[in-house]
């Protein structure tokens, strides 16, 4: 039976290589180039005139209804699924599997993919509707029924954010992560997580963005704190570290200490693939978060999503950076070591501090990315889709937490290459619709 299993994750995994190297990588990176062409770099404008972008959103003549919930809010609620473990664990993967260069690659397909993030929360704001909670629903369930005039293709979209949204690999990395530290047991440490998401989730995005204004800004700051400071510690190593970053993105990096050695190509795929997954890029996720804004007119939203790419972008570079420069790369560890070894040659008592640091992180994307399936659980069957849909996470929780956590990045990865397809596509046919101002 395992060897059965293990085969069968093999077989994923090939297709999962293939996608992002040959299919996922010219998806994203070629719409992406295309809106820039065509917007003119709008994504860039945005970036430049973040003062103006928030007084338009904030103090604008007719700006806000009563409806819905507050748009930084919503921004807090938005970061929490992009920046979490998949800034500190799962890109750190990309360097063990493509090699440094993989961090190059995550930008030159990071700046294109702003204005995807921009389209799909437009048109989840354009086509959302006013539900019984004082709220709004939205997202590609609604948008991709309008691209495609049929209720196929949003149905499977549906099922596929109900699989994303059970965030398997970041549950699995904080119930290990709390188990071994503090010594507790891994059963107890399930348990206790469980009732904590479901209980957040259960009280929807109002509850969730209330929780995630508290923590995020917390996390932001501490992280970037700390590693700034052992990167600034460590300076000397920098133009080594950048030069190794570019030779590695063109022309692939040899085997080095724990590191296996990787080719160009490779180094491209991991870079976009986890670029896709730590930034949620082409999702869907992000439009239905900020689809509950108050915010009337949908370019005011998501212009704030150009920003929150910008800042997961930077988080990731950061992990990694304070990875290669105190060379903890080469080193035989598991891919939630990494940081906290780094961090810890320069900090005491890292291990805990990272051990906090990855709950509070993991719980936070964890509960986000929950509450987006489970609207995508209720769009599909109503409050019996939501009862089936939370049955369904505990199981799916439970048995990834005693699988390897590689496993269940590549359940994530696999349907996160299915996602951008329906969106991307959705998106370009509806591209008329879209105001880039």
């Amino acid at each position: 039976m395992h060897e059965r299993l293990q085969s069968f994750f093999e077989y994923l995994s090939a297709i999962d290589r293939f996608f992002w190297t040959y299919i996922g990588f010219v998806i994203l990176f070629s719409s992406g180039i295309y809106l820039t062409i065509k917007t003119r770099g709008f994504q860039f404008k945005v970036l430049l005139n973040f003062r103006a972008c928030i007084t338009d959103l904030l103090k604008g003549p007719s700006k806000c209804s009563s409806r819905g919930i507050h748009p930084i809010r919503l921004y807090f609620a938005s970061v929490s699924g992009m920046v979490g473990l998949g800034n500190v664990v799962g890109i750190i993967t990309a360097v063990m599997i493509g090699g440094p260069g993989a961090l190059l690659w995550l930008w030159i397909g990071n700046f294109p993919s702003m204005l995807v993030k921009y389209a799909e929360i437009y048109l989840g704001i354009r086509y959302r509707i006013p539900n019984d909670q004082g709220g709004y629903d939205g997202g590609p369930m609604f948008y991709l029924r309008k691209a495609f005039k049929n209720k196929t293709i949003p149905f499977i979209a549906s099922l596929l954010l109900c699989i994303y949204g059970v965030e398997v690999f970041q549950f699995d990395v904080v119930a290990d992560t709390i188990s071994e530290t503090f010594h507790i047991n891994q059963y107890l440490v399930i348990a206790l997580l469980l009732g904590g998401v479901l209980f957040t989730v259960i009280g929807g995005i109002r509850r969730l963005s209330q929780v995630c204004t508290f923590l995020m800004p917390i996390f932001i700051i501490l992280y970037v704190g700390m590693c700034v400071y052992v990167i600034v510690r460590c300076s000397a190593k920098l133009p080594e570290t950048l030069s190794t970053i570019v030779s590695s993105a063109f022309s692939g990096h040899a085997a080095i200490g724990g590191f296996a050695g990787s080719s160009a190509m490779l180094a491209a795929q991991q870079g976009i693939s986890r670029s896709v997954y730590s930034g949620d890029i082409g999702i869907g996720y992000d439009s239905i978060i900020q689809a509950e804004t108050r915010a009337i007119l949908p370019q005011q939203q998501a212009r704030l999503g150009v920003f929150s790419l910008l800042t997961d972008a930077i988080i990731c570079t950061l992990s990694i950076c304070v990875v290669l420069v105190t060379d903890v790369w080469t080193l035989p560890l598991h891919p939630d070591q990494f940081v906290g070894h780094a961090l810890a040659t320069h900090f005491k008592h890292a291990d805990l501090f990272m051990a906090i640091f990855i709950f509070l992180a993991g719980y936070t994307t964890i509960v986000a990315y929950l509450s987006v399936g489970l609207k995508s659980a209720f769009f599909l069957g109503g409050v019996r889709g939501k009862v089936a849909y939370l049955t369904y996470a505990v199981v799916a929780f439970v048995f990834f937490s005693f699988c390897d956590q590689e496993k269940a990045l590549l359940v994530m990865s696999l349907a996160a290459g299915m996602l951008i397809v329906f969106n991307i596509t959705g998106i370009l046919r509806l591209l008329k619709f879209i105001k880039f101002q």
